[in-house]
């Protein structure tokens, strides 16, 4: 079930964190985004590894693209042993949230150049959302966020409580 654009807070607690990363806007930093991931989810399933790393791309583009210039981070958890967490948390305060378009006819979609990433994610994030960075009502950015139902044998075995990768 995906909970398109849910409003959640990132896990206060977490059985894993890998330590967060920090991307200059640029559409050339996607490609680290998913270098990064696979040093960070080595020993995880590949196709687990692949779903993330594309969800992630898309999600980065985002903030690339409607945060230009405020560069953007990206954190990832295991609230739990059976679920993986990640965030795109861009520096903009745009004004816009991110959704799905849903004013096109079937044709206009087939045909759109863009707009397909959160349908990527909605497809293959178990769930997904955003949530809002600063304190009180003061917006410094957004964090977009899915999760990823992990089944046994997805995630190695004796992950630490924190990741440290570089």
């Amino acid at each position: 079930m995906t909970m398109t654009g849910t409003v959640l807070a990132p896990p206060s607690d977490a059985a894993t964190w890998w330590d967060h990363r920090s991307y200059p806007a640029d559409p050339a930093q996607v490609r680290e985004v998913r270098r990064d991931l696979d040093t960070d989810l080595s020993g995880f399933d590949a196709d687990l590894v692949a779903t993330v790393r594309l969800c992630a791309a898309e999600l980065a583009a985002n903030a690339v693209k409607y945060a230009p210039g405020a560069g953007f981070h990206r954190a990832l958890a295991m609230p739990t042993p059976a679920a993986l967490w990640l965030a795109i948390i861009d520096g903009g305060a745009g004004t816009g949230l991110p959704r799905i378009p849903t004013d096109r006819t079937d044709r206009e979609r087939d045909d759109a150049e863009g707009q397909r990433g959160l349908v990527l994610v909605d497809a293959l994030a178990t769930t997904w959302g955003h949530y809002p960075t600063g304190p009180g009502e003061t917006s410094l950015g957004l964090g977009v966020w899915a999760s990823f139902t992990l089944r046994p044998g997805q995630a190695p075995a004796g992950l630490g409580r924190l990741i440290m990768t570089r």
